[in-house]
């Protein structure tokens, strides 16, 4: 929602009742923003700076387990450049600290919750469902050309 539209609906909505009204409007226009940023895409994070020029040792810390597991293309969004991205992001997800991951649109966590899935293995399976092939696997074996 643009912010004349904002100003005009505050205009018009004084009341309590209409004002909450607003505010949840409000809420769900952003909502469908950051569903708009997330959809379609296997992986987004949410970061400060840029995946090759990270701004956070947190932020840098995600980069560098996807990249461990060859992962080089991401969709990320630097929340540094935009206090309504880093702040919506919070809300949108109801938590607290950047960055924020998700896969084909679904909120993962963040930087903690990324290195335990890197430690337990489970990253290499939900990279598998996202149709990734984690690096830590090795090189595919072809049985076709395997004498036995």
């Amino acid at each position: 929602m643009n912010v004349a539209t904002r100003f005009l609906l505050r205009k018009h909505l004084r009341s309590s009742c209409n004002f909450t009204l607003f505010r949840l409007l409000s809420e769900q226009t952003t909502k469908l923003n950051f569903d708009d940023l997330v959809k379609d895409r296997p992986i987004v994070v949410f970061m400060k700076g840029t995946p090759d020029a990270p701004r956070c040792g947190f932020s840098n810390a995600v980069c560098q387990i996807l990249k461990f597991h060859g992962v080089d293309k991401f969709t990320a969004y630097d929340v540094l450049s935009d206090d309504e991205l880093r702040e919506g992001v919070k809300k949108y997800t109801n938590w607290p600290t950047i960055p924020q991951i998700f896969f084909n649109g679904d909120f993962v966590g963040g930087c903690d919750i990324m290195l335990d899935m890197h430690k337990n293995g489970e990253l290499i399976e939900e990279l598998k469902k996202l149709g990734i092939r984690s690096s830590l696997l090795g090189p595919e074996k072809d049985d076709k050309n395997t004498n036995s």
